[in-house]
């Protein structure tokens, strides 16, 4: 049992929910991942004709996109670990199928859709609008697995009652000090983010903009909670923190396609209500043709 203290708040968890036959662990920290990714497939199915998605096709390729995501997120996690190679590929039982990231994931279901989409033909960028509100829902409650496995947390606070320490952490950082909650910045940010793009999408002006907007969102976060977190993936031997330098780098190529469609969208509505106007010289034209006619039916009167 572990004790946990958030904000002065105590939480006794055991990471180990329960046990199958009494020799497989099954660990909160899965259930919670397991919760999250249950919820954005439910949305995803839900919302599919809102985006112009078959739910049938969403279906056959969440069964294929979840397996990969996992597989990326944990070569992702390794690549980067000096501390790990491949030969730690699937030894996750002791460790709560924790050393995942998600930039892994990310770029696995991006690449296993798009492959997706050469089979069943469905429009690419809206299956990445769709799967980007998703991620969004799953990150904000899959980061709760991070609370009970005391990981993703950040340096010392400073502070005697705001941030979080634990048993686990206070032996990694050799103080009982409170450290920042990361893994609570991230969830709250993802479901603000998961609010915001769902009404957003109700109005999207082109299919890849939802996506777009994730990343700006997303990677604005990560860019600078990363430089709080005590377990950064490092860039080889240098300082740079891999997570950060991805995230400042989607963040900015996100922004400025936003921007530069945002003004293609504007000029294309400049155009579709643009109405042609009369010159001053046709106008005086017709106004003259007017007169003439006038003049005409009062003389025919006349004459009469």
């Amino acid at each position: 049992m572990n004790t946990i203290n958030l904000f002065g708040i105590e939480f006794n968890i055991n990471p180990v929910a329960f046990s199958l036959f009494g020799w497989w662990d099954v660990y909160w920290y899965g259930i919670i991942i397991t919760l999250g990714v249950v919820t954005a497939f439910l949305y995803g199915m839900k919302n599919a004709k809102r985006f112009e998605m078959n739910p049938d096709h969403i279906f056959n390729s969440f069964i294929v996109v979840l397996p990969v995501s996992i597989l990326a997120a944990r070569a992702y996690y390794i690549i980067f670990d000096p501390n790990m190679t491949f030969a730690d590929f699937f030894n996750i039982r002791g460790r709560g199928f924790s050393g995942l990231a998600i930039y892994g994931g990310v770029i696995g279901a991006a690449i296993t859709i798009f492959i997706m989409q050469r089979i069943y033909k469905f429009n690419i960028l809206s299956a990445l609008d769709i799967t980007s509100i998703g991620f969004l829902i799953g990150q904000g409650i899959g980061r709760w697995g991070n609370f009970v496995n005391q990981e993703a947390y950040g340096t010392f606070t400073g502070s005697d009652w705001f941030g979080m320490t634990g048993g686990k952490i206070a032996a990694q950082m050799g103080s009982t000090d409170l450290v920042h909650p990361c893994f609570l910045y991230e969830s709250l940010w993802c479901i603000l983010g998961f609010v915001l793009l769902h009404f957003a999408s109700k109005k999207r002006s082109y299919k890849g903009q939802i996506a777009l907007m994730y990343g700006a969102w997303y990677g604005f976060e990560r860019t600078f909670i990363e430089l709080l977190r005590t377990d950064s993936l490092m860039l080889g031997n240098s300082s740079i923190r891999v997570s950060s330098l991805l995230s400042a780098l989607l963040c900015i190529a996100c922004v400025v396609t936003l921007i530069v469609m945002h003004k293609k969208q504007t000029v294309k509505k400049n155009e579709e209500n643009y109405t042609p106007v009369f010159s001053e010289g046709e106008s005086d034209t017709k106004d003259v043709e007017i007169d003439l006619s006038e003049e005409q039916g009062e003389d025919e009167n006349e004459d009469n």
